[in-house]
């Protein structure tokens, strides 16, 4: 939900409904827990005549039009975010499956050899790399692999014009995984900024704060309206957590793209 600086990538743990119910929680406990505390001075400084209540309804629709502007970009951004992650990795996998169809071309031995490789990177993605990016761990343990496909694509000689076409495709396809790869690990540790973070909770505090000037002789109206406001922003806050971080929790990027392409594409008997 926030920076690691802040120790809590532990929710990211957790079942989104109950990431979802603790983040409501925590927002309605601050509501109710200020409600009771400022019951009784808001009424005395309302006095009898409750002749603020239009000031405070002002105070609060302003506020609430500027934090929710903020929390609206923040959370296009973050879903923008995330969509671009998304789309890279299915380019990946599109890329992998377009260099594995072209060595599928190639005379052997230089053939069973890329396509070997091939396989080899795209279980450890799958069974290795996608654990770690859970974790929020940039993960290099198909380096190896990766150095290992290029010298194997390297060493390989066209005899025909046909196989220097085929290796110049070949090549093209292996610079974009390179390319796509390094996107994918650098979105690893993707997310909102500290100091977006607490504006953003300091925000959602203040709007709920708000909320505890208004004085009404109906003390179960006053409490229901802090319940649902809270709860709502509470809501929102964990909706934009939920997404902030692409690879972390349970909605996140997962490695469905590359199973797809060894299940249909690489695995052995196909």
């Amino acid at each position: 939900m926030v920076p690691a600086t802040m120790n809590m990538y532990w929710v990211y743990d957790l079942p989104n409904w109950l990431f979802a119910v603790l983040t409501v929680a925590v927002a309605v406990a601050i509501g109710l827990i200020g409600f009771y505390a400022t019951r009784q001075w808001v009424r005395r400084v309302h006095g009898e005549e409750i002749s603020h209540n239009d000031i405070v309804g002002f105070f609060l629709g302003t506020i609430g039009l500027y934090y929710g502007i903020t929390l609206g970009l923040v959370a296009v951004g973050t879903w923008q975010a995330y969509s671009d992650v998304d789309t890279k990795v299915d380019q990946e996998a599109s890329a992998l499956a377009a260099l594995y169809r072209g060595v599928s071309n190639f005379p052997e031995p230089k053939r069973s050899e890329l396509q070997a490789d091939l396989r080899e990177y795209t279980r450890r993605l799958i069974d290795v790399v996608w654990p770690l990016q859970r974790r929020g761990i940039a993960p290099q343990n198909a380096a190896g692999v990766v150095n290992t496909i290029q010298t194997h694509l390297a060493s390989f000689e066209p005899t025909s014009e046909g196989q220097k076409t085929l290796h110049a495709e070949a090549y093209r396809e292996f610079s974009r995984i390179v390319e796509l790869r390094r996107t994918r690990l650098k979105s690893v540790t993707a997310g909102l900024p500290a100091s977006l973070w607490v504006v953003l909770l300091v925000g959602a505090v203040v709007n709920i704060a708000v909320t505890w000037f208004f004085h009404m002789r109906s003390q179960s109206m006053h409490f229901w309206m802090t319940v649902m406001f809270s709860g709502v922003l509470g809501l929102l806050i964990f909706l934009l957590a939920a997404m902030d971080n692409p690879f972390r929790g349970q909605i996140s990027v997962g490695p469905e793209a590359f199973e797809m392409v060894y299940e249909q594409l690489m695995k052995p008997g196909k």
